[in-house]
């Protein structure tokens, strides 16, 4: 796998509640570079108004374990508790990268690590609240989830936190449009 010199791999993670699809949707119209979203794969059903090939690659559990095996993937994990298999495969990413293209990832950070290991020049990004409490009233806010979902996300965001000194850049997303300058600067910065 490893480099690609006129593509270069965005791997971008943060916590749930953070605002990372909405900082991308914004990045991805304003940034100067050829950015373009890997589509993952899941062996989860489509939801209503999902699009094979757009919002994900479903693929059935056979098919996605014969990948696995094939070691077809960048980086691949099981949703504990659900059974569902999530994962980037190489067929989305490498060819991408050899047309030049910036391939971002939107990941957790153990995809990430796994990742980075394979593609050690990717950009990496960690999108962070203003502090534990923003976010807590961000999930809060939403009000579609249980106590225990938030208290579940909630540690999960103290342990993706505290692996965010593993990316080479972390954006706060106290202000969005300062966010998104904030990215596209980086990337900017490393086009040149």
């Amino acid at each position: 796998m490893g480099e690609h010199p006129r593509g270069k791999l965005v791997v971008l993670s943060g916590p749930s509640g953070v605002g990372k699809s909405t900082l991308l949707q914004r990045v991805l119209k304003r940034a100067d570079v050829p950015l373009v979203m890997s589509v993952s794969a899941t062996t989860r059903s489509p939801r209503p108004g999902e699009v094979d090939g757009v919002d994900y690659h479903f693929l059935s559990e056979d098919d996605f374990a014969r990948r696995r095996q094939a070691d077809q993937f960048v980086e691949c994990f099981e949703v504990f508790g659900k059974g569902h298999w999530y994962g980037t495969l190489a067929e989305e990413v490498v060819p991408q990268l050899e047309r030049g293209q910036w391939v971002v990832l939107e990941i957790d950070v153990k995809g990430a690590a796994s990742v980075v290991d394979k593609f050690p020049d990717a950009i990496t990004l960690f999108i962070g609240p203003e502090s534990l409490e923003v976010l807590e009233e961000r999930l809060r806010g939403r009000g579609t989830e249980e106590e225990s979902a938030v208290q579940r996300r909630l540690g999960q965001a103290r342990e993706e936190l505290a692996a965010a000194d593993r990316y080479a850049h972390y954006i706060v997303n106290d202000d969005l449009d300062r966010a998104v300058a904030e990215v596209c600067g980086i990337l900017n910065h490393h086009a040149s």
